[in-house]
């Protein structure tokens, strides 16, 4: 069984500059749907990703996505191409986004954060409304039930 609150934990505590996203993010506001990753958008500057990886180096990540499970060995050089890190850790699944669908890049899902406690530590997460308009914009399948529930949530408050 994973272990998504200490992954989240972990990179509270190592100061990465993140906000979460995805199904972590609609627990945080009250729903009872379950998720097996952690999503989490982050700023894809050289200094943050250096700092993810320091962060992650004792959890063994690799690169979920690639045939080889590579692990991460991020350079200078790397940073400057990547938009987006699929990994897997020693706690669990880590998708690092460097934007959201329907919502934009870093600096805008920043700003459609709010901060909030949870056992880890204090994180920014994304506001109902924005995690809603994502998962629209996505269109998936599997979201479709998500949506219904976040909406329940907004109403509900």
């Amino acid at each position: 069984m994973p272990d998504l609150e200490g992954l989240l934990g972990r990179l509270v505590g190592g100061g990465v500059d993140f906000v979460v996203v995805g199904g972590f993010a609609a627990i945080a506001h009250g729903s009872a749907l379950m998720t097996q990753d952690v999503a989490v958008c982050c700023r894809f500057s050289v200094e943050n990703l250096m700092l993810l990886q320091q962060t992650l180096d004792d959890l063994h990540p690799v690169h979920r996505m690639t045939p080889k499970k590579l692990p991460l060995e991020l350079s200078t050089e790397a940073c400057g191409r990547l938009e987006n890190l699929y990994l897997r850790t020693d706690l669990g699944q880590l998708d690092c986004l460097s934007s959201i669908s329907g919502v934009g890049d870093f600096d805008t899902v920043a700003g459609h954060s709010i901060e909030v406690k949870l056992a880890m530590g204090s994180c920014r997460i994304l506001s109902l409304d924005a995690l809603i308009q994502a998962k629209e914009t996505m269109g998936r399948e599997r979201d479709k039930a998500a949506i219904l529930h976040l909406k329940g949530l907004r109403e509900q408050a």
